[in-house]
């Protein structure tokens, strides 16, 4: 079962709500896909066994047979090639990596090089298997480094999927094939406001998802009454909390320290699969 932890915001506790869920169950994987600024592992402390280089495959122009039809311009719906009279400029930085200039090039005169885009990490925390991805600095494109760490998913496993803030690609990547998505956010305009947009993205793919409220008891009503109005269920509510706060500042997951949420955990996972298997 694959469970994603998504927000339409960044700061909702996703990172929280990933970790403790996965120290509250067995025989559990966790992949960091904010492959943008990973954080997992300032909570778990993994110890990482394997480092994997990711790369993104580039058109390269074999001028050779290139005849300059523009065929490849036309086809890319990401603009990473232009097609001048006797030249072809190809925009590393737009390129997506799909592989669709190569398809329609009728002289063979396109081949690919790979670019390195980032790594992929991969060890345990205790019996928490763990990866990540690591995007280069400067690098603009995710998706294709996200795809990477999930690669590393153990079908034999429960995993969890810590996503992106947001809803953008990235994002949709993480999500992709997740059996559920928990959705965190806080009871704020702002939260709200960026809810409503990861709800639109979760009813779009078709993924069954809840409501986890963290910092309950900062605003207002407002998200209670959405999710009612919406019929979303609240899963969870994690309060406003001194405890839980100087927990988080010095890195340590709150339910190795409280260990009644470790219990309001199992039985969330519990009733996800119940959902789920509905």
């Amino acid at each position: 079962m694959i469970i994603s932890v998504a927000s339409g915001k960044g700061g909702t506790g996703k990172t929280t709500v990933a970790v403790n869920l996965a120290l509250s169950l067995n025989n559990v994987q966790l992949l960091d896909c904010d492959v943008e600024e990973p954080d997992a592992h300032i909570f778990l402390k993994p110890k990482i066994l394997t480092k994997k280089t990711a790369y993104l495959p580039l058109p390269k122009i074999n001028y050779d047979k290139c005849d300059f039809c523009g065929e490849c311009a036309k086809a890319c719906n990401f603009n990473a090639i232009a097609v001048l009279k006797n030249k072809v400029l190809v925009f590393p930085e737009l390129c997506h990596g799909c592989g669709v200039c190569k398809l329609v090039c009728k002289k063979n005169a396109i081949q690919e090089k790979n670019r390195e885009i980032g790594v992929v990490r991969k060890g345990n925390a205790g019996e928490i298997d763990y990866a990540d991805g690591v995007l280069k600095v400067g690098e603009a494109i995710a998706p294709p480094l996200i795809r990477g760490v999930k690669k590393e998913i153990n079908p034999n496993k429960t995993v969890i999927i810590d996503a992106s803030p947001g809803v953008s690609c990235p994002v949709v990547e993480a999500l992709s094939n997740s059996d559920y998505c928990v959705l965190v956010t806080e009871p704020t305009p702002f939260g709200l406001y960026d809810l409503k947009l990861a709800v639109g993205v979760l009813r779009k793919m078709s993924i069954p998802f809840g409501v986890i409220i963290n910092r309950d008891g900062i605003g207002d009503n407002r998200v209670e009454k959405y999710c009612e109005k919406e019929k979303i269920r609240i899963m969870m509510k994690i309060p406003m909390s001194k405890d839980i706060a100087t927990l988080y500042s010095k890195g340590i997951p709150f339910v190795t320290e409280m260990p009644e949420w470790k219990e309001r955990f199992m039985d969330l996972f519990k009733e996800i699969k119940n959902e789920i298997t509905r």
